[in-house]
């Protein structure tokens, strides 16, 4: 071995030597308490030894000590030895609880499955909700404990179905409690005031699906405090508050408010155009 690599092997074993001493002294000031003052001052001795060797520029005596340290080391604070499987385990524990931290408690993905939202949601399109715009709930008790705000008219809501609620629906808020909602030739009245529905669009036949060409003339009807009237945007093909009633707030998931994803499965392509639109 030439001078020159001779030297730096020299220089790695002293650099890791001073790396084990720094590491051993970070460690013993965050753990003082948990390892106790007795076994300290043994690792202490065992520093002191090492930077003598150090000092000395004895790279035999240097790698002995090191060794001797970290042994020490080992078998006084035995809780840093974590095994390789216990520190995945630990990681994907982790990045589970947050996940379901994320899920129930601030965002959550849906996909939609049919077309009752055209034309401002199509089918294949994948959206995020917002679970917290409403508020906090407890999530086994479905019991809300902090709200932050209320749903308004125009939202577009996703929600347990009144009639099956392990279904989730997505729709839009018509009306809120203590509204009254009719439906006349198309035209929807909020407290017997028409309302200007640019969103909406109306292609049903008179043989139509589920026959909801009948839903364009409805009520008038008293929305229930703490409920909401919702009703899709493809009004002739929209099972909504028109056939099965109102939706309780605290069956209420959250709000939509983005598009991250959208297939088209007729055309089997994917519809950039609309991955990022802001749900309205």
């Amino acid at each position: 071995m030439s001078e020159k690599k001779k030297q730096k092997a020299i220089e790695k074993i002293m650099k890791e030597a001073e790396f084990e001493i720094k590491k051993t002294k970070s460690v013993i000031k965050k753990k003082i308490k948990k390892v106790g003052e007795d076994k300290i001052r043994l690792l202490e001795s065992d520093i002191i030894a090492l930077e003598t060797a150090i000092a000395n520029g004895n790279p035999k005596d240097t790698l002995a000590k090191e060794e001797r340290l970290v042994r020490a080391r080992d078998r006084v604070m035995p809780f840093l030895n974590k095994s390789t499987v216990r520190e995945y385990t630990e990681a994907i524990l982790i990045a589970v609880v947050l996940a379901l931290f994320i899920r129930t408690f601030v965002v959550q993905a849906f996909k939609i499955p049919s077309g009752s939202m055209e034309n401002t949601l199509l089918v294949g399109d994948h959206l995020l909700v917002s679970k917290f715009r409403y508020g906090i709930k407890i999530p086994v008790l479905n019991k809300k404990i902090v709200t932050f705000a209320e749903p308004q008219r125009g939202d577009i809501i996703v929600f347990r179905y009144p009639e099956d609620k392990s279904k989730d629906f997505i729709k839009r808020v018509i009306a809120v409690g203590g509204d009254k909602v009719e439906v006349k030739n198309k035209i929807v009245y909020i407290n017997e005031q028409s309302t200007d529905e640019h969103y909406t669009v109306f292609r049903a036949s008179d043989t139509s699906f589920f026959g909801f060409k009948k839903g364009r003339n409805f009520g008038p009807f008293d929305v229930p405090e703490g409920e909401v009237f919702v009703m899709g945007d493809n009004r002739d093909n929209s099972h909504d508050s028109r056939f099965w009633g109102t939706v309780n707030l605290n069956d209420i998931k959250g709000k939509a408010f983005i598009l991250y994803w959208s297939w088209d499965r007729g055309k089997k392509r994917i519809r950039f155009s609309r991955i990022g639109d802001l749900i309205r």
